[in-house]
């Protein structure tokens, strides 16, 4: 990937920068926030790491949105001052955006980022391919790690799938899920599943650290740097009706953005659940 543009370099926007670096899914990367100079001063600190950190990631500063024009992906992260992107704001920034660099996709790192990505596509026509919420992502993998905990394993091989609209109605796909090609649900029982379930939902909003985690590994499968199934808030295609609303599902990610939503085997009841979610 050429370049990424990360909006507001608040705790999540620098934490993202820095991991987005040292791992070098970019080539450039521009930090814009309204305060510039602390913005360029995160670039600066970030770049006189790369020596020891070993990535070649070059890192810049500006404090106008219009330097995301020429973003391969733009990070909407939190500002210095006023913190994540919500509400009118947020939905004005995404719209500006999605008109400056047309073929950008726009990937919302914060937690609030559902009823923006829903006004965008449904107000702002933004296509519902081109912008995501990445936040669902880093539930997804706290609760893999949560049930790891549980049956003292390790979550690299924990295959569980988080949709829904967390925290109240966030949907566990439990029958589908797997420990090492193995089904979980053999290895848990009903009232553990139960509890753990309470658990995840308690765990929304995730903190900015793992918010940066879950928008890089957005960033990185829009690039094609990794094949994995991303869990992210989506607006609805349509083909669930015009009552259907944005959702965590998990999505195949490509250079346009969403490639495909991939539906993960679901019981009567998740089906259910998932369906209310989707329609409240």
């Amino acid at each position: 990937m050429q370049r990424v543009a990360i909006i507001g370099v608040g705790e999540l926007g620098g934490a993202t920068a820095h991991l987005l670096a040292r791992r070098n899914v970019a080539r450039s990367i521009v930090l814009v926030d309204e305060r510039e100079k602390v913005a360029a001063g995160k670039a600066l600190d970030i770049s006189q790491a790369a020596p020891v950190e070993g990535f070649a990631t070059q890192l810049s500063a500006s404090g106008d949105p219009s330097a995301a024009a020429v973003a391969d992906v733009i990070v909407v992260a939190d500002r210095m001052q006023g913190g994540e992107w919500i509400g009118d704001d947020a939905f004005a920034l995404v719209k500006r955006l999605a008109a400056s660099a047309p073929s950008a996709v726009i990937v919302l790192a914060g937690s609030s980022s559902r009823d923006v990505i829903e006004r965008s596509v449904r107000e702002g026509r933004v296509a519902a391919r081109r912008v995501i919420g990445s936040a669902p992502e880093a539930l997804a993998s706290a609760a893999r790690a949560l049930t790891a905990l549980a049956i003292n394993g390790s979550p690299a091989d924990v295959a569980l799938s988080v949709l829904g609209v967390p925290p109240k109605n966030t949907v566990i796909a439990w029958e589908a899920a797997t420990v090492a090609g193995f089904a979980l649900a053999g290895m848990l029982g009903e009232p553990t599943r139960r509890r753990l379930t309470g658990q995840i939902q308690a765990m929304w909003p995730p903190g900015p650290h793992a918010l940066a985690a879950a928008a890089v590994k957005a960033v990185a499968a829009i690039d094609g740097r990794s094949r994995q199934v991303v869990t992210a808030f989506v607006a609805p295609d349509g083909s669930l009706g015009t009552r259907a609303r944005t959702a965590a599902l998990p999505v195949r990610l490509g250079a346009s953005g969403v490639v495909e939503i991939v539906a993960p085997s679901l019981s009567i009841v998740e089906q259910s659940a998932l369906d209310t979610a989707m329609m409240l």
